[in-house]
Parts: structure tokens; sequence; C-alpha cells
């Protein structure tokens, strides 16, 4: 939990600042958590808190570890979260801050902010008519791997030995291939793109994939070269340059992951090309 622990009523949770008070309507129709009150605006030093008060029941110290550990009510949170952050983002950029960001009351969130005043504007004006991409790019399946199982049950024997040496330096060989083409692909895209970051690579627990996934990107693009940035999503998944890998990509997004004001991402490239048409 950020700030000081939630351990008695009067708890302050804080999604997001803005530079300018978001719509009223969208704020008016957005839910926070559940257990909350209405969201509402907080003025922090000529900054905007789109802020929710909370019960300590339910997000005190305790009682939030153990819900944060439960996937039901993490999934919950985020969503709250996230709705909270969209309404803030209505009538520019925003800066999210981390989730279940709380507070004892209003003057102590207020204290907080205003203490990162400076670097909370510079992250405004960065992120200002810009969104975030994710892509996500995996080992491409083989149907080699697929029929070995069942090669392994119909045949015994040195031959089996020497044929499964054989894939196995097939496998590895396919593998430093798709992580040269995931390579390939970021470096593709960063000419798009103001700032990348790399994420950790998910799990296959997570992924729901038999494959390994080799880069968990988010790109940073200004809305003028969007088009230019999603034509080249689009060569890349259309044009089979990268036959050892899949490409899925989504957004745009609110930058979450360009909003971090205790570490500084790094940038597309030395010096951006021009795109082409």
């Amino acid at each position: 939990m950020n700030g000081p622990s939630a351990t008695a009523p009067g708890v302050v949770c804080v999604f997001a600042v803005a530079g300018a008070p978001p719509d009223p309507g969208a704020l008016a129709s957005a839910a926070g958590h559940e257990e909350g009150g209405p969201l509402r605006v907080l003025p922090a030093d000529g900054l905007c808190l789109v802020v929710q008060d909370v019960p300590a029941a339910s997000f005190g110290e305790e009682a939030l570890a153990e819900r944060l550990n439960r996937p039901e009510d993490l999934e919950r949170l985020a969503r709250a979260h996230h709705r909270g952050v969209a309404a803030a983002a209505g009538r520019g950029p925003v800066v999210p801050l981390p989730m279940a960001t709380l507070y004892h009351g209003d003057a102590s969130a207020v204290r907080a902010v205003a203490s990162r005043r400076p670097v909370l504007e510079s992250l405004l004006d960065r992120l200002r008519d810009r969104t975030e991409w994710a892509v996500k790019v995996h080992a491409a399946e083989r149907a080699a791997d697929a029929s070995a199982q069942a090669e392994a049950s119909a045949t015994g024997g040195r031959g089996y030995l020497s044929r499964a040496s054989a894939r196995r330096r097939d496998q590895r060989h396919a593998h430093g291939k798709a992580l040269g083409e995931a390579e390939a692909v970021d470096t593709e895209l960063r000419r798009f793109a103001v700032a990348a970051t790399r994420h950790r690579p998910q799990s296959d627990r997570l992924t729901g994939r038999r494959t390994p996934q080799l880069l968990n990107g988010a790109y940073l693009v200004n809305d003028a070269d969007r088009t230019a940035f999603t034509r080249a999503l689009d060569r890349i998944t259309a044009d089979g340059r990268y036959p050892g890998v899949r490409v899925e990509a989504s957004g745009p997004w609110i930058p979450y992951s360009f909003a971090r004001w205790d570490e500084e991402p790094e940038p597309a490239a030395a010096h951006r090309r021009e795109a082409p048409a």
C-alpha cells in the first residue's frame, strides 16, 4: 500500500493526477471501488486528483493484503482502479497512480502529491497527445513438436534416441531464431514510438499458450503517428517476414507503463527515422 497505512476511517484512495478537472459527467457516471463513495476531484496545488472515500474495514493494511492475495478480489480491485483512471482522463493527460494508493484523509493526499508536483507536471507534459500500445510476441507452435509425443510411444531404441537428440537441436535453433525475430519486431516498432519499455514476459500459466512469450513490450506513440505505428504492425503480421513468432497487439491505452515517476523509460531510438508512407 502506498502512502500512510489505512487503519482508521477516513481513508482516501487516489486513482490519478490530472492537470485539469475531468469531465463532471464522466466522473459522476463512473464507478470506482464497490465499497466506496462517489468519485470526486480533489485540488492539489494546481493539479487535480481523482479520489474516492473508501472504508478502512475493506482497505486497511491487513484487509487489503488479504484481498490482493485472492485472484477474484485482485481482479475486481484492478478493474475499479482502471475505471477511476479512465474517468480522470477525459480532458487531457493523466498520471495513473499505483493501484491502492491510499492516504489518511484529503490533507495527506494533497501533501503527498504537492511534494512531487514538478515531476508530475513534467510527466503530464510528456504524456500529452500520446497513448500506449501493448505488443506481445510468442514463439510460433511447430508441427514437429505436436507430433513428438506420438513418435516417442511408437518408436524405441537407438534410432529414437538419435532422432530425439536431433529434435532438441532443432528446438534450440528454432528458439534462437524466434528470439531474433522478436528483437527485430521490437526494433521496427521503436521507429514509430517516442519511448518503449519491456515488462517481464508472462508465464505460460497466465498466457494460456504452449509456447513461451518472448517479448512483452509497451510503446508510447504520438497520436499523430498512430497510423504509421498501426501500419507497421499490419506489415509485421501480414507479410510473413517473421514466421518463427506470433505477434499480438492492443491499444490505444492510457499510458500506464510510462507514468512512473520513480523510473525513466528507455528512449525508443537514439535517432528516429521518418516513417514510411
